[in-house]
């Protein structure tokens, strides 16, 4: 068990620390996504390429999520932060070379994306867990409030800067931005300290081969059907809400001819939402009943998805992003608070990694499938003369981008149908009354456990 460094912050201060770093770095991967989106885009001008991109990077992180959870819960938070880290950071070195050598082609990218995916597998479990051990159950929401306020906070200043170094410099400039910003990121690491959390009965139940600690995150949830039911909701909604959000950036690039200028101002649009919910996340901390947060906020996103498809100029498309960006603070701050509350500290790598895998795996799946959907069956139909074109030109209009434009409308009102059912479900709508804090069942059980000689996972 690690100790602390009197030297070094910890608790909010030294989160707010770590916290920084990650800023820094996510405006430095922002910047370079929002770049590599434009130059893909413009050498093939299909969605099924981006899709792909996403896709890759996906599917190696489902993958590995299960033993990444498990070697969290084993080794140091903190330095399974930094791996994460740098990794990304190598990749971009990659990317850099390739382009600078006139090497750099569209496949290249399924690659270096599949190699960030399966190291950020890592970094979210060890992140989130670190929550619980630096800080307070009461200071939960507000951090993974400003978790998304960096999130959405980079993307704000993320196009502005990528567009002007694109402009003067190129793509190398970009990436060499995002290069230091790891540096940082791993530099505020090293200057705090992440305490490692004490062991208590789940940990020692889960204990074993990695094979078992990998599965341990299964049957944990699965033994909670309010859990299952909670990440069953996002399973559903990510499904739905994907199959239009995947060809979110094509929809706009196709409507407007490639305008780098109006696909940025919607990103930060977006992008001011989710500071200003998070912001809000971060100062009041969620609702009473958080679940409620989680239900009528992906409620409310899916509808402001649709009005986005509808969309077809500037104004409504900035309204809508902002609207949809603002709720996620919202969704995943009180989604992420009621788990922090009710898995014990020490297996939530291993919960964490298992529940992101749920959550996410229906994603790569949607991305596969938007893809040619957009290319060879929506688009053709809402351009003129098209199959679709009679029924729901009247909404989104025809020519390019409109069959894009239409899968968002319907996967947008997908997804809120998809919360509305789990609302009248009661194991997910009184899910915090159903599960105990971990803080309740674990004093006496983790005082028994104290003098075990079996020592937690040394950092």
């Amino acid at each position: 068990m690690t100790t602390s460094n009197p030297n070094r912050p910890a608790g909010m201060t030294g989160f707010t620390i770590v916290w920084i770093g990650q800023l820094v770095s996510l405006l430095g991967t922002s910047m370079t996504n929002f770049a590599l989106t434009i130059w893909a885009f413009e050498q093939t001008g299909r969605a099924t390429d981006l899709a792909l991109i996403g896709f890759f990077f996906l599917v190696p992180l489902l993958i590995v999520s299960p033993m990444a959870g498990a070697i969290v819960d084993r080794h140091d938070r903190k330095l399974m932060m930094m791996v994460s880290d740098l990794a990304s950071g190598i990749v971009t070195i990659i990317v850099l070379i390739l382009y600078a050598t006139g090497l750099l082609e569209v496949w290249h990218l399924y690659i270096t994306a599949a190699i960030s995916g399966t190291f950020q597998t890592f970094q979210w479990p060890a992140y989130s867990a670190a929550i619980s051990t630096m800080l307070p159950k009461e200071q939960y929401a507000r951090a993974n409030g400003m978790i998304s306020l960096a999130e959405s906070g980079s993307g704000i200043f993320a196009p502005v800067l990528a567009g002007a170094l694109l402009s003067y410099f190129g793509l190398n400039a970009v990436f060499a931005i995002d290069i230091i910003s790891f540096i940082v990121a791993i530099g505020a690491l090293l200057m705090v300290t992440i305490p490692n959390p004490k062991r208590t009965e789940a940990g020692a139940e889960s204990q074993g081969s990695i094979w078992k600690e990998s599965a341990y995150g299964f049957r944990y949830i699965l033994a909670r059907p309010s859990l299952l039911g909670l990440q069953l909701l996002f399973f559903g909604a990510n499904f739905m809400a994907a199959l239009g959000g995947t060809v979110f950036a094509p929809t706009i690039l196709a409507r407007t001819g490639n305008n780098e200028l109006i696909f940025g101002s919607v990103q930060s649009a977006g992008a001011i939402g989710g500071v200003i919910g998070g912001l809000l996340m971060s100062a009041w901390g969620g609702p009473k009943r958080l679940v409620y947060g989680v239900v009528f906020g992906w409620i409310l996103s899916g509808l402001a998805q649709s009005v986005f498809g509808a969309g077809q100029i500037l104004p409504i498309w900035l309204v809508a992003s902002f609207i949809m960006a603002a709720l996620v603070p919202l969704i995943n701050g009180s989604n992420q608070a009621i788990w922090q509350a009710k898995v014990a500290p020490d297996v939530q790598g291993r919960v964490f990694a298992i529940r992101r895998l749920i959550a996410w795996v229906s994603t790569p799946l949607a991305q596969l499938i938007a893809g040619p959907l957009a290319d060879y069956v929506m688009e053709p139909a809402m351009r003129e003369g098209g199959a679709l074109v009679g029924t729901f030109g009247w909404l989104v209009g025809t020519g390019n981008g409109a069959g894009m434009g239409l899968m968002l409308v319907i996967s947008g009102i997908l997804a809120s149908l998809v919360a509305l059912g789990a609302f009248f479900t009661n194991v997910v709508r009184n899910a915090e009354d159903l599960l105990p804090d971990h803080e309740q069942t674990a004093p006496e059980k983790s005082a028994a456990l104290e003098g075990s000689e079996e020592q937690p996972a040394a950092a």
